[in-house]
């Protein structure tokens, strides 16, 4: 049995080399590579010739335009979008200018109602103060005559107080006794003499 499987593989083996060998042979007979044989250039240059005229028929009709168009629509795409920013960019523009113009009005209306409000807190600080200086001298008027009548009542009763002090006096020095009459005429003729000599 193993000698017929040798046998049997060695007669595969040359039953390959003989067709290899016949193919080396049909090669070898035809002559050089295809594309490279003369006798076949003018179908190669016929087929090249129909090949490329409609490879350029089908880019010049269908590719290219499609691809015109796309380049086409991107180029309008970004058009707009450039129209679009800039009209964006134009309202925030238009945006600031209002936020800071309505800034600016709020600074001027905060600073005018400032001034305001200072002013009648001022005028109101001002009518404050001259109505409690009205009522301070109203006061002081009313303490300056109450000293007024206080120092008059003093010097009525001082003088009473100067003559029974004189009487008493007088009574000590001289032992009699002397009246008030006496007493008051007496300071009356001495304070005539003093304001004649003064």
């Amino acid at each position: 049995m193993f000698v017929t499987k040798a046998f049997a593989q060695e007669a595969a083996q040359e039953a390959v080399e003989a067709a290899h060998g016949a193919a080396e042979a049909a090669h070898g007979a035809e002559g050089a590579f295809p594309p490279f044989d003369a006798s076949t250039y003018p179908s190669q240059l016929f087929w090249l010739a129909l090949t490329f005229g409609f490879l350029f028929w089908f880019m010049s009709k269908i590719i290219v335009p499609r691809i015109g168009g796309i380049l086409e629509m991107r180029q309008d795409r970004i058009a707009q979008d450039l129209d679009k920013a800039h009209e964006l960019k134009s309202e925030a523009d238009e945006a600031i200018a209002a936020y800071e113009q309505e800034l600016a009005d709020a600074k001027a209306s905060a600073n005018e109602i400032g001034n305001k409000a200072r002013d009648a807190a001022k005028t109101a600080a001002e009518a404050e103060r001259q109505k409690i200086e009205k009522k301070l001298g109203e006061q002081l008027a009313e303490a300056e005559k109450r000293i007024a009548d206080i120092r008059d009542k003093a010097m009525a009763d001082l003088g009473e107080i100067a003559t029974e002090t004189t009487q008493a006096v007088v009574s000590q020095l001289i032992g009699g006794s002397v009246t008030k009459a006496e007493v008051t005429k007496a300071l009356k003729a001495s304070e005539g003499q003093e304001k004649s000599n003064g």
